[in-house]
């Protein structure tokens, strides 16, 4: 051993000792703190500006999207909103009558039926409607112009900012009963035909009401996904030998597959409302028997009655469902490999 490496006095290496014990305790003390992590004091400060930004968006969510559920305690009430001009008040002095209102659901035939023609119209959108944004973006995608790629978007876009009465409207233009296609075969000796009236094909009917009005909206979502692919893909498969069909089956729906899987768990989170406006609008043409749903039935046997315990009840099964909807087609993805709404 050198001399230089000997401590000089038995002091030193006292001190020595003791400041390497010092500096384990205070490691030991000390949080252990991941590489390139900051904390939420500087993190705060950091982002200050989009938190202050971000503030009025948040009040606005609470206020009309968090606070109102508060209001689902009237589904274990006999509520009456007249006993107080104040709607708070209203509810403390209501009588609780705890599952009644849910056994008056469960009872009523109406509302099975109602939960029929929902699931039927949520299978026929989900297989007829969900795949046509994803055809239409893959077939404007492939249009090597892109002038003519623009205004193919844009016309394919545009009902989407059509109100439901507009559209409708059209739709009873041309194939009502004095529609053109009606008169159109009553001028060739024909009979006409009137299908915004008849209740065997009105699922299929706002179905197509649906594909024309916001198909466009979803193409713009798996456009900005088909936009992220790298070209260089493109050309491998090309230098490989795949030709276009071969280059969209093992590049593009790739690419789509995370935003179908994101979509497809939303569309499933939404099964239960497939439209109210829509349904409500056109419920009279073809009766209850084909277009009562839930949304209209709580319509019309809670709010349009005044009935507002046995509507919130009604709307209280439909969103717990619903959050179990998600829960489980979450589920799916992830044993899918895919993200889905949220990560594990």
């Amino acid at each position: 051993m050198s001399h230089s490496t000997v401590p000089r006095s038995r002091d030193e290496a006292k001190t020595k000792r003791t400041v390497a014990e010092t500096a384990d305790t205070a490691a030991t003390r000390r949080p252990e703190r991941r590489p390139g992590r900051l904390s939420l004091r500087l993190r705060l400060r950091r982002d200050r500006t989009l938190i202050l930004m971000t503030l009025p968006a948040v009040a606005l969510v609470l206020v009309f999207n968090y606070i109102p559920i508060l209001g689902n305690v009237v589904a274990f009430q006999e509520y009456d909103p007249y006993i107080s001009d104040n709607g708070f008040v209203a509810i403390l002095e209501s009588p609780w009558v705890g599952f009644e209102q849910f056994q008056r659901i469960f009872e009523d035939s109406a509302f099975w039926d109602a939960v029929r023609n929902t699931l039927v119209l949520f299978f026929l959108q989900l297989v007829l409607f969900f795949p046509v944004p994803i055809l239409l973006a893959l077939l404007i995608n492939s249009v090597i112009r892109p002038r003519v790629r623009a205004v193919a978007q844009a016309i394919l876009y545009l009902p989407h900012f059509f109100s439901w009465v507009l559209v409708i409207t059209v739709f009873q233009q041309i194939f009502g009963g004095a529609g053109i296609i009606a008169q159109t075969l009553r001028q060739h000796g024909y009979e006409g035909f009137d299908l915004m009236t008849d209740p065997g094909i009105f699922k299929f009917l706002v179905t197509a009401e649906g594909v024309w009005k916001d198909a466009g909206w979803g193409i713009i979502v798996f456009l900005a996904a088909l936009a992220s692919v790298s070209p260089d893909l493109y050309e491998a498969a090309a230098m490989d030998g795949a030709g276009r069909w071969r280059r969209m089956w093992h590049v593009t729906l790739p690419a789509l597959r995370p935003v179908i899987a994101l979509l497809l768990v939303l569309r499933v989170g939404d099964a239960l409302t497939v439209g109210f406006e829509q349904i409500l609008l056109q419920r009279d043409a073809v009766g209850p028997g084909a277009a009562e749903v839930l949304d209209t039935y709580v319509w019309w046997n809670g709010v349009r009655n005044q009935d507002f315990g046995f509507a919130a009840a009604a709307g209280l099964i439909k969103g717990l469902v619903s959050v179990a909807l998600v829960l489980a087609a979450n589920k799916v993805a992830h044993m899918m490999g895919e993200q889905g709404v949220y990560k594990k």
